[in-house]
């Protein structure tokens, strides 16, 4: 545990961290160029806003938990002061997708660009003290919140004919919450992590079928049609450990503990590949064909994932089932994505394992989920190691 501990702290900081800055400033226009090729070289100049704001979270939760280098904190004002100077709409919604300069490309009829900016804006206002940026968080919050409970508030997507609402927003609520209560606080945080993790468990966790449902109709209800049997482990993983994270702030509250653990369980069975490993991307409910082209194909983003949730459930309940699937997944996920030459990690591999493309950075992925994984882990093991002292 000791040497897996320094094995997280060692590629975070010595490699992951490294391959993106100090290169990816921009300090022309402000924010972060982070659409790199293997080797780092820049493919475009173009901005996804919600890594801006997932970049200035990075450096300001480094500056914050790990050491305070004056680079990271004035790596994080870097983003945080571009998302505020361009990435705001008159309507008040934040773009999705901007220039170099700032110039507004596209808007998504959802809101994940304004939770990055949340959790972004609060770390660094925890890091540089700022009260201001610490409110703006605050705002931002409650816009996501109104966003997230008033149908029809943003363009929806559909029409009426078969609603459905998707995992994707209380899972990623729940992390937001999570984040502002950690860095700057918010009386609001408790009240609806609780009520998005019920929402999770009363509607899309299935126990009669042992699964996890990416979207549902509005009563929780499995609908039956190409878009509505999908399911993606990777998200319903990321909600799990976000419940096993809650169940620790929460003195280990055993429900929850059981819930995050439950959710691991289901996704695993649907989710790793038993022939090659690794972990699809996209299955379908009663295994019949999915819709997308690249339902089996291997992403990073959820096996950085599956990394956190059975690392976090062995440490709360011991279990060594977890501890032998979070080293098949971690021995997979570096043997295989991890880019042994240039550092960091390849976003996309074909199903056999084999690299399908070289970019580390587009307007999906960025330094986020791998940072965030290796960064998670390392304190967890410290923590953990603590213990057994």
């Amino acid at each position: 545990m000791q040497e897996l501990k320094e094995f997280y702290r060692n590629q975070l900081l010595n490699d992951t961290v490294p391959f993106w800055f100090p290169r990816s400033f921009d300090k022309e226009y402000g924010g972060y160029l982070l659409m790199r090729d293997a080797d780092g070289s820049l493919l475009d100049d173009d901005k996804a806003v919600w890594i801006q704001g997932r970049a200035a979270w990075l450096l300001a939760t480094l500056y914050n938990t790990v050491e305070a280098k004056q680079e990271w904190l004035e790596g994080s004002k870097i983003g945080v002061d571009f998302l505020e100077k361009y990435c705001f709409d008159t309507d008040g919604q934040m773009f999705f997708h901007v220039t170099r300069d700032g110039k507004p490309i596209r808007k998504r009829r959802y809101f994940y660009s304004e939770t990055f900016a949340v959790i972004g804006m609060a770390a660094y206002a925890k890091a540089s003290g700022d009260k201001r940026v610490a409110e703006r968080a605050r705002e931002l919050f409650g816009k996501c919140i109104e966003y997230a409970t008033t149908p029809g508030l943003l363009t929806p997507k559909f029409t009426n004919i078969r609603p459905a609402k998707a995992i994707g927003v209380p899972m990623i609520m729940i992390n937001t919450a999570q984040q502002l209560r950690e860095t700057v606080g918010d009386p609001r945080c408790d009240e609806w992590i609780m009520k998005w993790i019920l929402e999770i468990e009363r509607d899309f966790v299935k126990d009669d079928i042992q699964c996890v449902m990416e979207q549902v109709a509005p009563n929780g209800s499995i609908i039956d049609h190409f878009d509505g049997r999908m399911l993606t482990p990777g998200h319903a993983i990321e909600a799990s450990w976000f419940i096993l994270n809650e169940a620790k702030y929460r003195n280990n509250d055993p429900h929850l503990v059981e819930l995050g653990c439950k959710i691991i369980d289901y996704m695993w069975e649907r989710g790793w590949d038993k022939e090659y490993g690794g972990i699809y991307y996209f299955r379908d409910v009663y295994n019949k064909p999915v819709q997308e082209y690249y339902h089996d194909m291997k992403f990073w983003w959820p096996h950085n994932e599956f990394i956190i949730a059975t690392l976090l459930a062995y440490t709360l309940t011991k279990d060594n089932k977890y501890a032998e699937w979070h080293k098949m997944v971690h021995d997979y996920s570096y043997n295989h994505f991890y880019d042994k030459t240039n550092g960091e990690w390849f976003g996309y591999l074909h199903r056999d394992g084999t690299i399908s493309q070289t970019a580390k950075g587009n307007l999906f992925k960025g330094p986020f989920h791998l940072p965030r994984q290796e960064w998670y882990c390392w304190k967890t093991l410290d923590e953990f190691n603590a213990t057994l002292v």
